[in-house]
């Protein structure tokens, strides 16, 4: 029997019968539905549910997308993501600001059953060790991806992901941001963050304590990894300030031990600038250790999960255990305790 959490009619968002384009709760909600329709594809292939049985289908059809294409992992056959295409109503309706996006381009996360679980825990090993961009996964997903923006124009697309899914949406997102100059609307779901979860430490002179610690230990090694070196001809520019302008949409719950660091990483860097080391605090924030290392060995140092800004938004309702913290099926609830603030890097 299927879990109630994969059916739209026990678990999604049905409440949302008039969806105003403009409210972004309701696209918060609809960008996590199609989210949990790539989960549900996934589940519907493993159980080899098709048509009338399958239950993928209304957590798109609802808010009336179809499937454009499904991004199938080559190694163990699993779909990992998919490409949604917006069913615009006839006659043609006009939109009063926000437009609904043409395309969706979705990625799930880690699916922990047996015909997907190895590729998937091999993809979060990539991902902890700065190299998910070489993975099959990734190079799948922007091929797509850029089939997708080239035949439209990039306003017209949206990217979203949950956990390691979210990572790799970061990732497209950052690098068509660097190589085009074009900021695709981007929803972040839960993303991963690769350091030890400081923000989970109560007392807050110790969690400060480590933050100041790591600061200066982070700027320290960046400083001496890269003195005496110059960037290659073309890169002179800060990465960090190409991406600054691109504001993702940033989605963590405060109890969740993968994704609640990035609140740490954005308020420290305040906190950095208020006590008068901004300086150290934005060397630091564009810095991990094991981009340090990368670059001392001379292969991409940039640390994936790193941005320099974002429209974050905390979950503080209490969850029950470290599943509801990191689900997808929190951000579509009616009843949340967010916290919003927008942290724009200043070049």
């Amino acid at each position: 029997m299927a879990a109630d959490k994969e059916n739209f009619g026990l678990s999604g968002p049905s409440f949302l019968t008039a969806i105003d384009w403009n409210n972004s709760n309701h696209r918060r909600s609809i960008a996590a539905s199609l989210v949990q329709g790539v989960y549900v594809i996934e589940c519907d292939r493993q159980q080899k549910r098709q048509p009338p049985q399958a239950l993928a289908p209304p957590w798109w059809e609802f808010f009336n997308f179809k499937i454009n294409r499904v991004l199938v992992d080559d190694h163990d056959q699993s779909y990992f993501g998919a490409v949604f295409e917006f069913v615009f109503p006839y006659p043609y309706q006009n939109y009063a600001g926000q437009r609904p996006p043409q395309y969706v381009i979705a990625f799930r996360g880690t699916v922990n059953k047996s015909n997907s679980r190895g590729e998937d825990l091999k993809l979060n090993l990539q991902l902890m060790i700065n190299n998910l961009q070489e993975s099959r996964r990734f190079q799948i997903a922007t091929e797509s991806a850029t089939a997708v923006i080239n035949s439209t124009a990039p306003g017209n697309v949206w990217l979203a992901g949950h956990s390691v899914g979210s990572s790799i949406a970061l990732l497209i997102g950052r690098r068509v941001a660097k190589t085009t100059g074009f900021h695709l609307e981007t929803y972040l779901f839960n993303p991963p963050f690769t350091a030890p979860p400081i923000e989970k430490i109560k007392n807050e002179k110790v969690k400060l304590g480590l933050r100041l610690a790591g600061s200066v230990i982070t700027a320290s090694l960046a400083m001496a990894a890269h003195s005496g070196h110059t960037r290659p001809k073309g890169q002179e520019i800060d990465p960090f300030t190409v991406l600054a302008a691109w504001i993702p949409y940033l989605f963590v719950s405060q109890s969740d031990a993968v994704s609640s660091e990035y609140i740490g990483y954005f308020e420290h860097r305040e906190k950095m600038e208020s006590i008068g080391a901004g300086k150290i605090g934005k060397l630091a924030t564009k810095h991990s250790i094991g981009s340090i290392v990368s670059s001392v060995r001379g292969k991409d140092s940039e640390a994936a999960h790193l941005i320099p800004s974002a429209y974050l938004s905390i979950n503080c309702s209490t969850t029950q255990n470290f599943k509801e913290a990191h689900g997808i099926h929190q951000w579509w609830k009616q009843d949340l305790e967010l916290r919003y603030k927008l942290y724009q890097y200043k070049c």
